[in-house]
């Protein structure tokens, strides 16, 4: 049996934060890790590479597109898939969401029961 993917979640929301982990670890059967802020993710992806980052665009410190750019200008983060988490997307944020090869946007509200199903078809995971 192959290992379960691990998740990053960097989200300064902390029920949407509960809610993403349960839905990715219950339903999905990955394991997941949430984080509150920009800066602890950036740290822990640097020790800890998972296979997938949900971000939050609108975050306190700095957005998503910088959490983004950080990631892609290291060669042990460029590669991770990034899904990026928000309640607004401007159509100048798609132009840049798509400058930074990100994987998908999934988009608040969503359903916490099926947001897992969303992750698995923006990365092409198996479901089963």
């Amino acid at each position: 049996m192959s290992q379960a993917k691990q998740i990053l979640i960097i989200d300064d929301e902390e029920d949407i934060r509960a809610v993403v982990q349960v839905s990715l670890e219950e339903f999905g059967g990955w394991g997941a890790i949430a984080v509150s802020s920009e800066t602890e993710g950036l740290h822990l992806v640097r020790s800890a590479v998972p296979d997938a980052i949900l971000l939050d665009i609108s975050m306190p410190d700095f957005d998503g597109f910088q959490v983004c750019e950080a990631l892609q200008q290291e060669a042990q983060t460029q590669s991770i898939p990034v899904i990026v988490l928000t309640a607004k997307v401007l159509p100048s944020d798609r132009q840049q969401l798509a400058s930074l090869n990100i994987a998908g946007v999934i988009t608040k509200p969503f359903d916490p029961m099926l947001i897992w199903q969303e992750v698995a078809a923006i990365l092409g995971w198996s479901t089963l």
